[in-house]
């Protein structure tokens, strides 16, 4: 008679929806089962191993997996197939079109070369981890041939690295995209997790700038004194306003008389429509600003100088609303604010900055006058406070000193005042009777 224990492994009765565990011709072991699938179905999955253990164990694992609710991974291709499709059929609907361009070059400069080949399933944290420190450490210049395309090869394509190194910011920005198009992968239930969220790549330090003084902001408000532009230059550094939402700004914005201006949207140029207006950077963007009555007055003179523009352009002038124009009436590309801007700087005898360091120097200049962060946060339109509180740290750590210094010139007054009254000869003053 029979006993269980002499029952061969291989035909072991196992329990219903456990799976079948039995060894192949070729002396592996393979384990079979139903697990979940996408779209709330069932699909039989075969593992195999080295050992009857070895199988059973990765088969109870996916099975546990499955009755947690995770349905197994139903993407068969490659990291650089999948990548293309999102960002053909995901991503092109939720991001903007300047963002989009972004995200497509980084993943076709970085992420396909990098990590393109991999299995979409396969992919673990540990692959990601190993590229982004080689990325880390390899000369761009080299590796994509920059030099080679130069009409005078300076460094790499004649023996002479320059060792151009990605930047933590771009490294950062890299990890960012891939962790989006991973993220949409386990939501469509193609991966059962987004493995790029387990590698830290560290928070990169935030850019420095030298935002301007307050002799330099006088210095090029005079500069820009007759100019065209100057009610455009006026408001930035009183407002900290964009660039793309000074250029948006229509005069149905602008309540002169209640001296208000409402932000809506933003100007940008983009590869296939141009110069097009776009909602506001985020929907903390969309504000109401009070406006200084120095910008009032520069704004009613600018309305009247281009009513002469329209009068001088004739037919040619193209009527569409917004504030800042050129002579013939058409929105201002960015660009050319940015030449016009630095042309400005170099008049005014100021060192070089980015237009955008005009609402850095808004900020500093406001924090440093004593106005409340909440208030400056409004004002920018900064999502979350956090964000200005980060940005704008070196300014408060200066303004600690500052307040530090002036504690301690008030203790050191007071010592030498008790030093002037107590004198030479005089009893130390008597106590105070405590009742």
């Amino acid at each position: 008679m029979t006993t269980p224990g002499d029952t061969p492994a291989s035909r072991r009765v196992r329990a219903n929806g456990d799976g079948t565990v039995y060894q192949r011709k070729d002396s592996r072991w393979e384990a079979a089962g139903y697990v979940l699938a996408p779209g709330n179905t069932r699909k039989r999955i075969r593992v195999y191993g080295t050992t009857r253990k070895e199988a059973l164990a990765k088969l109870t694992e996916k099975i546990a997996a499955s009755n947690r609710g995770l349905p197994i991974p139903s993407a068969q291709g490659s990291l650089a197939a999948y990548l293309t499709y999102w960002l053909e059929n995901v991503a092109v609907h939720h991001l903007r079109e300047n963002t989009h361009t972004r995200y497509t070059a980084c993943v076709n400069r970085y992420l396909v070369p990098g990590l393109g080949k991999k299995k979409l399933t396969k992919l673990t944290a540990k692959d990601i981890r190993t590229w982004l420190n080689q990325l880390r450490t390899t000369c761009q210049c080299c590796t994509r041939r920059i030099d080679a395309r130069r009409d005078q090869p300076r460094c790499c394509a004649i023996g002479q690295c320059c060792s151009k190194l990605l930047s933590p910011l771009t490294l950062t920005y890299i990890h960012s995209v891939l962790k989006s198009a991973l993220e949409h992968a386990v939501r469509e239930e193609e991966i059962p997790r987004n493995v790029a969220r387990n590698v830290r790549t560290g928070t990169p330090r935030p850019r420095r700038f030298e935002p301007l003084t307050t002799d330099e902001a006088r210095q090029l408000l005079t500069a820009a004194y007759g100019h065209r532009l100057h009610a455009l230059f006026e408001l930035a550094l009183h407002s900290g306003l964009r660039k793309g939402e000074l250029l948006g700004l229509r005069w149905d914005d602008l309540d002169l008389n209640a001296g208000t201006a409402a932000i809506r949207r933003t100007l940008q140029r983009t590869s296939t429509g141009g110069l097009i207006t776009l909602p506001t950077k985020t929907r903390a963007s969309e504000r109401r600003i009070a406006l200084p009555t120095r910008c009032v007055h520069s704004l009613k003179h600018h309305h009247e100088q281009q009513q002469r523009d329209r009068h001088t352009a004739g037919t040619e002038w193209q009527h569409n609303g917004h504030v800042f124009t050129t002579p013939q009436g058409r929105p201002i590309d960015p660009t050319n604010l940015t030449r016009t801007f630095t042309a400005l700087l170099h008049k005014a005898g100021l060192r070089r900055i980015r237009f955008h360091d005009l609402r850095h120097s808004t900020a500093t200049l406001l924090l440093e006058q004593g106005v409340e962060l909440v208030v400056i946060k409004e004002l920018l339109g900064h999502a979350h406070i956090g964000v200005t509180a980060t940005v704008y740290a070196h300014v408060r750590l200066r303004l600690q000193r500052d307040a530090i210094d002036t504690l301690s010139n008030a203790l050191g007054s007071l010592e030498n005042d008790k030093t002037t009254h107590s004198g030479g000869d005089e009893p130390p003053p008597c106590p105070a009777l405590v009742r």
